[in-house]
């Protein structure tokens, strides 16, 4: 009984988690590299979570726009990641309402889509090369149609809760998880376009 309670505790607590890296917080915050992520950042629908979630990277991002765009999708991606396992874990959930079983398997698929098309990005951006002209605008077409989609997953997964019979602590807690992927993603999205159209 009582490692039950204990179960349904953590599974519990677990709901209203969401990890978050560590910032070091007298990390040159003037430096070179934290300045080019603060400026690359104001070019993002939401550039206070766009630098907080970049600016630990700013030693392996330096002033490299390509480097910044990788960090942004990884960033992303280790996101999606996160929120696909949470989600598993709520398929497990006891005593939850049909149709709150069903919209947590189909948020599960767009997760599960999302880490797919996030990833595919990711290993188009790599694979590119010093790709310039024609070659570098089809390798970052792809890149950005695959973050666009990703994005989408999240909203398709957030309406998959819409209506009042599923309002409670699961939608809740899936709804917020969601809008800080989206937002993550999004500014990864505002990133890619920047590094396209510029370079």
């Amino acid at each position: 009984m009582a490692r039950t309670i204990l179960t349904f505790s953590l599974i519990f607590l677990s709901l209203f988690y969401v990890p978050t890296k560590i910032e070091s917080t007298k990390v040159a915050a003037t430096s070179p590299a934290t300045n080019f992520i603060k400026a690359s950042c104001s070019a993002t629908t939401y550039p206070i979570l766009c630098v907080k979630s970049l600016s630990v990277y700013a030693s392996s991002i330096q002033r490299n726009p390509r480097q910044l765009v990788e960090t942004a999708l990884t960033v992303s991606l280790e996101r999606a990641q996160s929120t696909k396992t949470f989600v598993a874990r709520l398929t497990k959930f006891k005593g939850l309402k049909p149709r709150e079983r069903a919209a947590i398997k189909d948020c599960f698929e767009e997760m599960s889509d999302n880490v797919d098309r996030l990833s595919m990005s990711i290993k188009e951006l790599k694979s590119m090369g010093q790709a310039r002209g024609k070659e570098f605008i089809w390798h970052m077409s792809n890149v950005e149609t695959w973050v666009s989609a990703a994005l989408t997953d999240d909203s398709t997964c957030v309406d998959g809760f819409s209506g009042r019979t599923l309002n409670g602590r699961i939608k809740s807690s899936i709804k917020a998880r969601m809008t800080n992927l989206a937002q993550v993603t999004s500014n990864a999205l505002a990133l890619c376009n920047h590094f396209a159209e510029k370079y």
